[in-house]
């Protein structure tokens, strides 16, 4: 065998006719883990496997002395490990020196078989795929004609939302002007000089105030602010306000209009708790011929009330907001002013920090008129909102002491 064919990139095998390996390739040898020339001699069947023994018996020998060629059989091989190798052998019947041999050329099919496994994998996959494409088209037609269906009742419903919508904000809108409508007017007179300002961050708002005259020498003012905003706190405002409005007329105390307060939010959400609401609030009764306040201040923000010689005093809360605990007692603070003060209540819109920049705006503009003092208040108030872009509900009221 020529050095050429000895490594050839095929294994290369010369059997008698009797089956006998006459000569084999290195390149064969190395497939099969077999030393140089150690299995010459040796019947082929030492390198087969069972059934290629019977098949090489049965059908290869035959086909060759009859056909003198073969081409492209498939039969495997067993290595000295016991491994199983699949080739495709073919072979030609020749004479040499009045001898007949059989020259056979052997290709290893491992990635062949690998090749075809991963065809007929692929092949399986693309069948699935093609399944399942089938079923998502019917699926999608399906659907599509659902879609159809409900673009007309959507289309419907757009139509009907939008009336909605619109009666909707008549609504509110009227429910605003409601609300508006029952604030009262500052009073004005020869003992004091008021502004008030009152801003909704939506269409309803959760706060509300009043400013009474009782008799002449006392008055009320409260302040309340519903929790959150909208419809349901202005909602709960209105209820209050019919209330507190019939309570602080008839004269009654401080103390004792807080408490009914407090008792009608209980009242209220007796049996629904998920739906409670709970209210701060602060109302003031102020005598001028005693030139005394009495006050409650149910965990709403401390109020500021400013002496003539620019001495600050906070009305601070002394009990929890209106509506949270059963039996809250509510004590009532009393104090003397004098002719020449200033009194400023809002609403944690306002100045949610209770304080934080009022204070100092208030006692730095002692010399201003009221009116300019609530300018300057609205400004500052507009430019917390460009800072922090808050949105609350906003009310305040200012009071002169002539």
């Amino acid at each position: 065998m020529d050095e050429q064919l000895k490594h050839a990139p095929c294994g290369f095998l010369t059997l008698s006719e009797d089956g006998l390996i006459l000569e084999m390739n290195q390149t064969l040898l190395k497939i099969l883990h077999y030393s140089q020339d150690s299995l010459i001699g040796q019947h082929v069947n030492s390198i087969l496997t069972v059934p290629a023994r019977l098949f090489l018996q049965f059908y290869f020998f035959p086909l060759v002395k009859l056909e003198h060629r073969v081409e492209e059989m498939y039969i495997s091989l067993e290595t000295s490990k016991g491994e199983e190798i699949p080739v495709l052998i073919n072979a030609l019947l020749k004479s040499v020196k009045e001898r007949t041999v059989v020259d056979c050329i052997i290709i290893p099919m491992h990635k062949r078989n690998e090749y075809e496994n991963e065809l007929l994998l692929a092949k399986k996959e693309t069948e699935k795929a093609l399944k399942a494409k089938h079923e998502a088209m019917a699926e999608l037609e399906t659907t599509l004609k659902m879609l159809e269906n409900q673009k007309e009742e959507l289309l419907e419903l757009n139509q009907q939302n939008q009336k909605y919508k619109i009666e909707t904000k008549k609504e509110l809108e009227l429910a605003r002007i409601i609300q508006e409508t029952s604030l009262t007017e500052p009073i004005n007179n020869d003992k004091f000089q008021m502004e008030v300002f009152y801003n909704a961050s939506g269409e309803l708002s959760g706060d509300i105030y009043g400013i009474y005259q009782i008799d002449p020498n006392r008055y009320g003012i409260i302040l309340l602010d519903v929790m959150g905003h909208g419809i349901s706190s202005a909602l709960i405002t209105m209820t209050l306000h019919s209330l507190f409005q019939r309570l602080i007329s008839a004269g009654f105390t401080v103390d004792f209009v807080m408490k009914e307060l407090d008792s009608h939010l209980h009242k209220l959400f007796d049996n629904n708790e998920e739906a409670r609401h709970y209210s701060t609030g602060i109302f003031l009764l102020i005598d001028t011929e005693r030139q005394t306040i009495d006050y409650v201040n149910a965990g709403h923000p401390p109020a500021l009330w400013q002496d003539p010689n620019g001495t600050q005093y906070e009305l601070c809360s002394t009990a929890p907001p209106l509506g949270t605990f059963e039996g809250v007692v509510f004590k009532t603070n009393t104090f003397t002013y004098k002719k020449g003060g200033r009194l400023l209540l809002y609403t944690d819109g306002v100045d949610p920090l209770a304080s934080d920049y009022l204070a100092p705006l208030l006692r730095n503009t002692t010399s201003l008129p009221l009116c300019k003092l609530k300018e300057e208040i609205l400004q500052s108030l507009h430019n917390e909102k460009n800072v922090y872009h808050k949105s609350d509900d906003e009310s305040f009221i200012l009071v002169d002491f002539k």
